[in-house]
């Protein structure tokens, strides 16, 4: 089981609906200002990596109004489809992006509305933090991602461990809106990706420092060359999160 940490477990919805929350103005703010744009940088910068042997292929970003990945890949050529639990989670995807240049469906991520291998890639971002189903969401990405899939999750084995100490300081820097997550090990990521007919994830680690101690230290030049540090010595590969996640399909 995954770690699941500050909100009732057994709660029973009608349909998860957590995208929305990071769809909004308020969340965008939280990666405004150099060191937000510091993070966005090095998360888009590591899934246009990972793209690089799909050139404008057909994406599906589920729960992606935050915009943080659907603007960079419709720039670079994709064709970009993108999904919601809510009609709200279009409004900022459109002050982002021209609604001629991508698709948007109001759905249920549990239950995606297009048939197997839909999509080249299938990517969730800002979600599996905070979804109550793990087994379910990976289900669905892989079952409608005909070549691969792409995700980002907190991992348990990093400054995580340290959550309960740093959460409080992370909620008076964000503003109190900001919502307690999951965490996971990587063996569950990998469990779950088998499960469903992947192989073996190729796995990204983006910080060994947590993020909110670069919100404090608020000079990304310096957070940059501390993160290049750890890195280079291997630590960030071991203990760095969050971890952006490729899997293929098997063939």
């Amino acid at each position: 089981m995954h770690l699941f940490i500050g909100e009732e477990c057994g709660r029973k919805m009608f349909s998860e609906r957590v995208d929305i929350e990071t769809a909004t103005s308020d969340y965008a703010s939280r990666f405004q200002g150099p060191v937000g744009e510091y993070f966005l940088s090095r998360q888009t910068e590591t899934t246009l990596t990972l793209l690089r042997d799909l050139p404008k292929a057909k994406v599906l970003d589920v729960g992606g109004g935050h915009a943080q990945l659907a603007e960079p890949l419709v720039k670079n050529g994709f064709d970009v489809t993108v999904t919601g639990s809510d009609d709200s989670c279009r409004k900022r995807l459109l002050q982002r992006i021209s609604p001629l240049d991508f698709e948007y469906k109001t759905c249920n991520y549990l239950d995606l509305p297009f048939p197997d291998c839909s999509f080249d890639v299938v990517m969730a971002f800002r979600l599996l933090s905070h979804v109550e189903d793990l087994p379910k969401v990976i289900a669905e990405l892989t079952r409608v991602a005909k070549h691969c899939v792409i995700f980002d999750y907190p991992d348990k084995y990093s400054t995580n461990v340290l959550y309960n100490t740093f959460f409080a300081l992370k909620r008076k820097l964000e503003g109190g809106g900001t919502r307690p997550f999951n965490i996971y090990r990587r063996v569950e990521i990998e469990r779950e990706l088998k499960k469903n007919g992947f192989q073996k994830a190729l796995l990204k680690p983006q910080f060994f420092c947590p993020m909110v101690l670069h919100r404090l230290l608020n000079t990304p030049r310096f957070s940059a060359l501390l993160e290049t540090g750890f890195r280079y010595t291997g630590l960030t590969r071991i203990l760095g999160s969050p971890v952006i996640v490729r899997s293929n399909r098997a063939r």
